[in-house]
């Protein structure tokens, strides 16, 4: 390949920090999610798949931070190399081209089943601890995120007719937050 190396890194929360996936790897241009892994709705994800171009090659940390299932980690790889775009994920030192041997398509399945399989392990902890805190009385839910301003502005634009997916983008929400920030009573 002999385009540009081209960074991605992700973070589940924004607390958290991104900075040791690609230390010390050369790479043009990072973008960087701070963001699930779930599914494939990650702008800076999106931006990097649209800025590749034939002869890049994507550089990833590991399987886990490119996807969290194996659906969407075979399509990512399957649709990049097809466009001539490589991809590298740096902790399995595997690279995907497109002319792929039969034991790496093999790695990069059973790796992928394993991030998949790490998620899933996940949410059954979290379900658990939540459903003991409901039993203590010490659960309360998610808490409002957005200033009193911002959910302001929110609930104005959308009033107005704009696109509450684009909203929920914009104001970096789930769309499910968004309808809980319109049905909530505004605070003075």
């Amino acid at each position: 390949m002999t385009g540009q190396r081209i960074g991605y890194r992700r973070v589940s929360s924004v607390d958290q920090n991104a900075a040791r996936q690609l230390e010390g790897v050369p790479v043009g241009k990072v973008f960087e999610d701070k963001v699930s892994g779930k599914n494939l709705a990650r702008p800076q994800l999106q931006a990097a798949l649209e800025f590749c171009r034939e002869g890049d090659t994507l550089v990833v940390h590991s399987m886990d931070r490119l996807a969290r299932n194996l659906t969407d980690l075979r399509k990512l790889v399957s649709d990049l190399t097809a466009r001539g775009v490589a991809v590298e994920f740096m902790k399995e030192h595997l690279t995907f081209t497109g002319e792929d041997s039969p034991m790496a398509n093999l790695l990069l399945s059973m790796l992928g089943a394993v991030a998949e399989f790490e998620r899933a392990l996940i949410l059954e902890r979290q379900r658990e601890g939540i459903a003991i805190a409901k039993a203590e009385g010490k659960y309360r839910g998610g808490q409002f995120k957005l200033s009193g301003d911002r959910a302001a502005e929110l609930r104005k634009r959308a009033t107005a007719g704009e696109n509450k997916a684009g909203l929920a983008r914009e104001f970096c929400i789930s769309r499910q937050s968004l309808y809980s920030y319109l049905k909530a009573e505004p605070t003075t």
